[in-house]
C-alpha cells in the first residue's frame, strides 16, 4: 500500500461504515415515532451522544489541548446541523423511511454546488465527465423514486418529503461548513465539540416543545429506552465522526455521492420492518440512481485529495 493511496482506501471504508450507521436511523427514528415525539427523539438522542464525548472535552479543556478558537469555529457546523435535525427527524413523522431517504438524497446538488463555490481543489472532480453523468443519473433516479408511487401522494406527505428534500440540503451545508470551518483539526475533537453545541439546542427545543419536557421517553419499556440510546451511539456518536474522516479524504461531493446508495438500503430495510411498499418506477428508479452514485465513487481515482482534517 502506497502513502498516496492509504487515505483513498481508508476514505472508502469509513464512508462504508457511514453508509451502515445512517441507513438505520430512519427505520429508528420511525420505530420511535410511534412513542414519543420529535423534540423529544431529538432531546435524548442528541443529549446522550455529547455525554459520550463531554469526557474528551473535559479533558482536553483542562490539558489546554483544544485547538485554538474551536468553539467560534464549531458555531457555523452547529447550527446548520441542529436545524437540519429538526426537519429531519421531523419528516419522520410523515412519511416512511424510504421515501423520506430518497428526498434526503438531493443533497448531493447542494453539496456539489457548495464545495465548487468554496473548494477549488474539488472542482477538478465536480467538472469530470463521469461526475456530471452520475450526477444527472442520480437526479433523476432520486427524483423518480419520490414521484412515481403507486398512489398520488398525500398532504402530509408531500410535507415530509419537502421536510426531507429541505434536511438534504442543511445536511450538505452541514457538510460544507464542517469542511471550511473545522479544516485541520482532528475529526473526534471536532465532533466533539459540535455535538455540545447541537444537543443543547436539542434539550431547550425538548424542554420547550417535548410532550411532558421529554419525560415520556422514560415511559417507554427498558429495552426500547436502550435502544433509543444506541441510536444515538450509531447514528450520531459514530456516525458523524466516520463522516468527517470521510469527507476529509474523499471530499464533500464524492463522499456524498457515494451515501445516494443510502435510500436503496432504508428501502430494503423498511419493506421488511415496516412493510413499506415502493412501486415497480420507484425501484427501478432507485437502482439508477445506486448506478450513479457508484460511478461518482470512481471519479476521486487518480484526482489531488482534499486537505485532512485529521
Amino acid at each position: 500500500m502506497t502513502h498516496s493511496s492509504s487515505p483513498a482506501k481508508l476514505g472508502t471504508l469509513t464512508i462504508i461504515l457511514t453508509l451502515i450507521a445512517w441507513s438505520s436511523i430512519p427505520l429508528f427514528l420511525k420505530h420511535f415515532s410511534q412513542s414519543i415525539d420529535q423534540f423529544t427523539s431529538n432531546g435524548w438522542r442528541y443529549g446522550f451522544s455529547a455525554f459520550l464525548w463531554l469526557p474528551l472535552v473535559i479533558v482536553a479543556l483542562l490539558r489546554k489541548r483544544l485547538p485554538k478558537g474551536i468553539w467560534r469555529a464549531a458555531l457555523v457546523p452547529s447550527i446548520v446541523n441542529a436545524i437540519g435535525q429538526v426537519t429531519f427527524v421531523a419528516a419522520h413523522y410523515k412519511i416512511e423511511p424510504g421515501l423520506l431517504a430518497f428526498g434526503l438524497r438531493s443533497q448531493i446538488i447542494f453539496a456539489a454546488v457548495g464545495a465548487y463555490i468554496l473548494f477549488p481543489i474539488e472542482r477538478s472532480t465536480i467538472k469530470s465527465k463521469k461526475y456530471l453523468i452520475g450526477a444527472f443519473v442520480v437526479t433523476i433516479g432520486t427524483s423518480g423514486a419520490i414521484l412515481l408511487g403507486s398512489t398520488a401522494p398525500t398532504s402530509d406527505e408531500i410535507f415530509g418529503i419537502l421536510l426531507s428534500v429541505l434536511s438534504g440540503f442543511l445536511f450538505a451545508a452541514y457538510a460544507v461548513a464542517v469542511r471550511k470551518y473545522m479544516n485541520g483539526i482532528n475529526s473526534v475533537v471536532a465532533f466533539a465539540v459540535i455535538s455540545q453545541y447541537t444537543a443543547a439546542a436539542m434539550i431547550v427545543l425538548m424542554l420547550k416543545y417535548g410532550d411532558r419536557y421529554g419525560a415520556t421517553a422514560l415511559d417507554m419499556p427498558g429495552n426500547e429506552f436502550m435502544w433509543l440510546l444506541v441510536s444515538a451511539v450509531i447514528g450520531i456518536a459514530l456516525g458523524h465522526v466516520l463522516y468527517y474522516m470521510s469527507i476529509a479524504r474523499l471530499g464533500v461531493a464524492v463522499s456524498s455521492g457515494v451515501l445516494q446508495l443510502h435510500p436503496f438500503a432504508v428501502a430494503v430495510a423498511s419493506f421488511f420492518i415496516f412493510n413499506e411498499t415502493l412501486s415497480t418506477p420507484q425501484w427501478v428508479s432507485g437502482t439508477i440512481a445506486v448506478g450513479g452514485a457508484a460511478l461518482m465513487l470512481t471519479v476521486q481515482r487518480g484526482l489531488a485529495r482534499p486537505k485532512q482534517l485529521v
